[in-house]
């Protein structure tokens, strides 16, 4: 059923980026052009401030040119476009954000204030805009909780042209026209100069892999993946709890937000310069890394390790919450944030429910006859399973850490790695199996 949901997402997102309906005429209100808005998202569980840092246009618009507003209005933040004249709505799409998820973490409840650079990306208005940020309440309303007027005349807007020597540009897969596909950007992390080759082939296993999954498989005319790297200094990327830290493009690093396997960036403004490169609707973050790790952001960004031993399932899983804003139905691992979904609130993701209303679930027209609902599973049974793993999986990581920390030998350090890589892959076949005998 998941697959099967998964797939009519995308065909929806798909015939979303083509269809009209009581949209407003592109060339009236918007330019081929593309404009950025970068700005400061600022507070902690209880608050929140936003500050416009810059905007420039460049390039081209990459977006549907006759769907301009959101038909899903998923995600925890929605960008808003008005016209400054009769405050009508021009374009708008909803997304999640580091920020959001920092704001359910313990730091951020216990009142600790973090500043994360976002980036909206709209169509570059031809006369004066109302930008507008808003935030679902507690009731799944959005309200809005910033504003500001664009004169895209301002002298104050940047024009730079987008140019750095330093970027290669891999086109994996072209399916044709940017202004009617969807345009994924892969931007490479941690991969060195003499590393190019390798970012080239990791970017082509990668492509052959997600047009083996429907409904990508089928639609591949309708994608352009293109490949961006500017290179690193230094090879891979920070683990800070193993004292490692590298000197990279995009400065990612695993244990964000306190999470070993949760891996981002928090530097948004070189993401957002390297992928300016190529024209994108999407963009996802290649780690040139053997650990298991990666994050996926609703219309934000995903990120995975190209070398671990699940670096597939890790491509398409977290592809799927940043592009799909498909939500994790359960975990396996232990997660960075707290009650992520208020009680007796029904989640905006497609994919769970609440089950406030039993009658209208979302997915009813693929349950077959005679499913009880709710529907059982051995949930007990699952978590004491796996609550063991989780117990061992955490001393191996921990032991592991403290070995490249304090310098050990190689070989020590890979002989717990490979015993680690062992005991994570017998794992993951026994969930895969009570899983599937649970259906």
């Amino acid at each position: 059923m998941k697959k099967t949901l998964t797939a009519a997402l995308v065909l929806l997102l798909i015939a979303a980026c083509a269809t009209a309906g009581g949209e407003k005429d592109f060339e009236t209100f918007f330019t081929d052009q593309t404009m950025r808005i970068d700005y400061f998202h600022i507070g902690d569980a209880e608050s929140e401030v936003v500050t416009v840092d810059l905007v420039s246009v460049y390039g081209i618009w990459a977006g549907s040119r006759t769907r301009l507003l959101d038909p899903f209005d998923n995600g925890r933040y929605s960008i808003k476009i008005y016209d400054a004249d009769d405050d009508s709505l021009l374009y708008s799409r909803g997304f999640d954000s580091y920020f959001g998820e920092y704001q359910t973490s313990g730091p951020a409840a216990e009142g600790v204030k973090r500043t994360f650079h976002e980036t909206a990306l709209v169509p570059a208005p031809k006369k004066p805009v109302r930008f507008a940020l808003d935030r679902r309440d507690g009731d799944n309303r959005f309200r809005e909780i910033f504003s500001q007027t664009i004169d895209p005349a301002s002298t104050g807007i940047n024009h730079d042209r987008i140019i750095d020597p330093d970027i290669q540009i891999v086109e994996a897969h072209l399916g044709g026209d940017p202004h009617t596909c969807v345009d994924i950007a892969i931007v490479g992390e941690g991969y060195t100069r003499e590393e190019a080759d390798k970012f080239k082939n990791d970017i082509r296993r990668h492509v052959d892999i997600i047009f083996t999954y429907e409904p990508y498989k089928s639609m591949k005319d309708a994608f352009n993946i293109r490949g961006v790297l500017k290179p690193s200094e230094e090879s891979g990327v920070d683990e800070p709890r193993a004292g490692i830290f590298k000197n990279t493009s995009l400065n990612a690093s695993f244990n964000a937000l306190g999470s070993e396997r949760y891996l981002l960036t928090e530097d948004n403004r070189a993401l957002r310069d390297i992928a300016a490169h190529v024209p994108y609707d999407a963009v996802m973050i290649m780690v040139n890394h053997k650990r298991y790790g990666g994050g996926g952001i609703y219309n934000f960004y995903c990120t995975f390790t190209a070398d671990t031993q699940f670096h597939e399932y890790i491509f398409i899983h977290e592809f799927g919450h940043s592009f799909t804003g498909l939500a994790d139905e359960y975990y396996t691992s232990a997660v960075a944030y707290n009650e992520f979904y208020p009680r007796g609130v029904e989640p905006v993701e497609a994919n769970i429910t609440a089950l406030l209303d039993p009658d209208n679930l979302k997915w009813k027209d693929l349950m077959e006859d005679g499913t009880p609902i709710p529907t059982p599973w051995e949930k007990d049974a699952f978590d004491t399973m796996d609550t063991a793993w989780q117990k061992e999986r955490a001393g191996m990581n921990d032991r592991i850490a403290e070995l490249k920390k304090t310098g050990a030998a190689a070989d020590k350090i890979r002989e717990a790695e490979e015993e680690y890589a062992r005991r994570d892959r017998e794992h993951s076949d026994k969930v895969d199996a009570y899983l599937e005998a649970s259906r």
